[in-house]
């Protein structure tokens, strides 16, 4: 099981993961607003990152029915397994240049993400890393995510009948373009950071509800979309 008890009980809902969380309020709100997973960042160089302790504080507010998401970008060995040895009920999230040994070493789910410059780059990925739990198909540049900037989703829309990972989209989310990427990718979760902030690492909890009412919205939408072809292939 990857995101929450509750993406267990309902397969076909779109699940969603609120990242880059750095305040207790902002946790307290996301879970309430209903996001299946949350996510810190584990990587000095991003204006969201929290330090071990800090990430204490706000995973004691996650109750066990919520997936824990630590994201690293080149790490190293010792620096994932520190953080596992102080919080082992996580799921991890390399967003860097990570290999495959590297991923598997440490034996725990974990989602890989992908930056999309073409279609190729998810089915290189998936072939890849057989043993990543998920694929998080984002935006590319050097910031490792978090930009607000969208990508070709075009890319991912020619192979998603090909991606038989669990496909978690990211990379510029927000309310009022949510619908339509879930529309167009079929994502299995998507995943917000910049689109619910007031300020990097500032979440506005307005934002976040407004756009957990979308993803539901786009959820339903898409529902609809598959059970039609559903029919009509019959």
């Amino acid at each position: 099981m990857l995101f929450s008890q509750k993406a267990a009980d309902d397969t076909d809902r779109i699940r969603v993961k609120i990242c880059g969380l750095t305040r207790e309020d902002d946790v307290v709100t996301a879970i309430e607003a209903g996001a299946d997973a949350v996510g810190f960042v584990c990587y000095p160089g991003s204006s969201r990152y929290v330090t071990p302790s800090r990430l204490m504080a706000l995973t004691s507010l996650v109750p066990e029915s919520v997936s824990i998401v630590l994201v690293f970008v080149n790490p190293t060995s010792e620096e994932v397994r520190e953080h596992l040895a102080l919080f082992p009920r996580v799921i991890l999230q390399f967003h860097g240049s990570e290999s495959r040994p590297f991923c598997d070493q440490f034996h725990v789910p974990y989602i890989k993400a992908v930056q999309v410059r073409t279609s190729e780059d998810l089915l290189c990925a998936q072939n890849e890393y057989p043993m990543a739990n998920a694929l998080v198909a984002d935006t590319p540049g050097e910031a490792h995510g978090g930009t607000g900037e969208t990508f070709n989703w075009d890319a991912v829309a020619a192979v998603r009948d090909q991606i038989h990972k669990p496909l978690i989209v990211a990379g510029g989310l927000r309310e009022q373009n949510v619908r339509e990427a879930i529309t167009r990718m079929r994502p299995w979760a998507v995943d917000v950071a910049s689109g619910v902030e007031t300020a990097r690492g500032i979440k506005d909890h307005d934002k976040i509800l407004s756009f957990m009412q979308a993803v539901r919205r786009g959820g339903d939408v898409n529902a609809a979309l598959l059970q039609s072809e559903d029919v009509a292939a019959c």
